[in-house]
C-alpha cells in the first residue's frame, strides 16, 4: 500500500487560491488512480476530483468544475489540486486517496473505490 501525505492547506479569503499536494511513498505511485475528497464539519465525505494513473483523464464534482484542477507528476510521486476562486463553502478537510491496478480508461469517483488514504489537510475559506 502506498502511503499518502497531504500538505498545502490553510486559511484563505474568498476568491483566493491554494494548491494542495499529496506526496506518495514508494515506487508504485504511477500505477495508482488518484482522487481528492473533502469533508466539512457535520457532513459526509464528498468527491472533489479524480485522475487516472497516466494523468490523461480527469473528473470533477459539479461544485468545483471550472475552479479546481487536479494533476499529477508521476516522476515526483505527487498529486496536486489547484483551487482557484475559493468560496466559504469549500471549507473542509481535504483528503487524497489512491487505488492500484485500475485500468487507465477508468477514473474512480466513489470513496469506497479507494484503498489508500492520507490523513487530510484543513482548508478554511473566510468570507
Amino acid at each position: 500500500q502506498v502511503q499518502l501525505v497531504e500538505s498545502g492547506g490553510g486559511l484563505v479569503q474568498a476568491g483566493g487560491s491554494l494548491r494542495l499536494s499529496c506526496a506518495a511513498s514508494g515506487r508504485t505511485f504511477s500505477t495508482y488512480a488518484m482522487g481528492w475528497f473533502r469533508q466539512a464539519p457535520g457532513k459526509e465525505r464528498e468527491f472533489v476530483a479524480a485522475i487516472n494513473w497516466s494523468g490523461s483523464k480527469t473528473a470533477y464534482a459539479d461544485s468545483v468544475k471550472g475552479r479546481f484542477t487536479i494533476s499529477r507528476d508521476n516522476a515526483k510521486n505527487t498529486l496536486y489540486l489547484q483551487m482557484n476562486s475559493l468560496k466559504p463553502e469549500d471549507t473542509a478537510v481535504y483528503y487524497c486517496a489512491g487505488r492500484r491496478w485500475v485500468p487507465d480508461i477508468v477514473v474512480l469517483t466513489k470513496s469506497a473505490d479507494f484503498s489508500s488514504w492520507g490523513q487530510g489537510t484543513q482548508v478554511t475559506v473566510s468570507s
